[in-house]
């Protein structure tokens, strides 16, 4: 009885079997020579021909290497505006980030204490209170940064926009810069 089972579905499995065998894929014949693709030089030296606007060019700007030190992603815009800081904050707000807020005395970034590879120093900063969970209102964080800058009114402070189904920083700027920073 088993051996008329195997054999009465052997056809079967056959059957089943023999289309998959003829879409075989061709097989590999190797690369193509370059003969065969085009050549795109330009056959005139002539150095004339080639557009210049090095004569117009004046929106260049040196960064001075004494005196003036970059932070984050808006630093080489103006110090904000309250009116800009709260757009910033709805666009952060909108995307679904947290707002947080964090400030420290001296906003750079330092090799001070180690030699490490990856190591530096001031990277984190003191967060000023909790991340603002369910926050939907771009005032509630410029009021909050407001206290802040009335607490410690010689300390950098900045805006930060986690997102916490990702667990990282999305976005993150300077809030308030102490006035003795130039």
């Amino acid at each position: 009885m088993a051996s008329s089972m195997i054999v009465s579905s052997a056809p079967t499995m056959a059957a089943r079997s023999s289309p998959a065998q003829t879409n075989k894929v061709a097989p590999f014949t190797g690369l193509k020579s370059s003969a065969a693709f085009p050549i795109s030089r330009k056959m005139n030296a002539d150095l004339s021909v080639l557009p210049s606007n090095g004569g117009r060019v004046s929106c260049m700007e040196v960064w001075p290497p004494e005196g003036l030190k970059k932070f984050e992603t808006f630093s080489y815009l103006p110090t904000f505006t309250d009116e800009e800081l709260i757009k910033e904050v709805d666009y952060l707000i909108r995307n679904g980030w947290v707002p947080c807020i964090e400030f420290a005395k001296d906003g750079f970034i330092t090799r001070e204490h180690g030699n490490t590879p990856g190591y530096y120093d001031g990277r984190y900063w003191t967060m000023w209170k909790l991340p603002m969970f369910g926050c939907t209102d771009a005032t509630q964080v410029l009021a909050e940064v407001q206290e802040c800058k009335k607490a410690y009114p010689e300390y950098f402070a900045r805006i930060i926009g986690f997102d916490n189904k990702r667990q990282v920083q999305c976005v993150s700027f300077i809030a308030h810069k102490p006035t003795n920073y130039k």
